[in-house]
């Protein structure tokens, strides 16, 4: 039997950025890759990002409430009733216990996905930390049958990066073709600091494709400044077609949210730069994993270190080497399947079947 309804809770905006709704798309499409419905409740998404989501043939919904408050969560029931929801998944740090417990009181199977205990405590039937590193020593306090999906074994990659599951990447003596991702929002204009290091890098032959989020609010001084470099800048607003980017690119110097997880499943060596608390044990992990340089907090960053880091990263190929050998072996792409059949053998009582 096909599951039923999937109701998914999460938003995206220019102060947290798009990777909760985006790591959602990837549990979205692998429900409905087993016959199931997927619906998303997303408080003041953009046009855009609601586009994306209705591509994928999930139904968006726009909350009243988008505070996390009891009001958010009565709502959220309200809308699982109405659609006879099987199960719930609530993304975002806004998310408290008794977010959890409003869910559960009512019924409904839940997933609560999360990058550093924010909560707490924890009701929730599943907790997803699909971070590397994730440790169960941050869920202490959870209920019996609450079960952990932790690390990068459960890490889900969208539908449009599985063609590439088996492609293997020829690793050129000199990098030429950079990415700059700094994720949806970018609130500190981090993309312009890179922007200023690249133009010191000693390589004339470099073409950059700079990445502006769909809720980055810079995105024309953006544009002005990289029509002022001396290097050929390529500004890409919002790609539909992130794996091709990725596959095109030889070195990439992206925040550390969920795209390093999609750079390592492609092969790219990258240098990440820590823009959010959330980011720093990523960082800090897939840099002792030896599958990436870690260039510290963005407050911190000299423009010609950086840019002498790149310089030596984009000239000696045995690192870039090392890079992508060490970051594919982390990530397997097939982390949404797992967290859905984890869901599927959950019973009515909560327990796994």
């Amino acid at each position: 039997m096909p599951p039923g309804t999937l109701i998914i809770r999460a938003d995206a905006n220019v102060s947290i950025g798009i990777g909760h709704v985006m790591r959602c798309l990837g549990i979205a499409q692998a429900w409905q890759d087993i016959g199931g419905k997927c619906l998303l409740a997303a408080y003041d998404l953009n046009p855009s990002m609601e586009g994306r989501v209705r591509s994928e043939g999930i139904a968006v919904i726009n909350p009243k409430k988008g505070d996390g408050g009891s009001e958010d969560a009565s709502e959220l029931v309200e809308l699982a009733r109405q659609e006879n929801a099987e199960w719930v998944v609530v993304d975002g740090y806004h998310f408290n216990t008794a977010y959890q417990r409003a869910v559960k009181a009512a019924g409904f199977k839940l997933l609560f996905a999360d990058d550093y205990g924010h909560a707490r405590s924890y009701v929730a039937d599943i907790v997803l930390n699909q971070n590397a590193g994730a440790s169960e020593t941050l869920y202490q306090q959870r209920e019996p049958y609450t079960q952990l999906l932790l690390g990068l074994h459960y890490f889900g990659l969208r539908r449009e990066f599985e063609k590439w599951g088996r492609w293997e990447r020829n690793i050129p003596q000199v990098a030429r073709k950079v990415l700059v991702s700094m994720g949806g929002a970018d609130l500190d204009n981090v993309s312009l600091q890179v922007l200023e290091a690249l133009q010191a890098v000693e390589n004339e032959n470099l073409e950059v494709v700079l990445v502006i989020g769909g809720n980055n609010p810079h995105r024309q001084s953006l544009e002005h400044a990289a029509s002022l470099c001396n290097l050929p800048i390529r500004g890409e607003t919002n790609p539909a077609r992130m794996p091709e980017l990725m596959v095109w690119s030889e070195f990439a110097v992206s925040a550390g949210g969920g795209t390093c997880y999609e750079l390592a499943f492609l092969q790219v060596p990258m240098l990440l730069i820590t823009i959010a608390q959330n980011h720093e044990h990523t960082c800090q992990v897939l840099a002792a994993e030896g599958a990436a340089i870690h260039a510290g907090w963005f407050h911190s960053l000299d423009r010609n270190r950086l840019a002498m880091s790149i310089q030596k990263a984009i000239l000696d190929r045995a690192l870039r080497k090392s890079l992508i050998e060490n970051g594919r072996r982390l990530v397997d792409g097939k982390g949404a399947q797992r967290v859905v059949k984890s869901m599927t053998s959950v019973g009515s009582n909560g327990m796994s079947m």
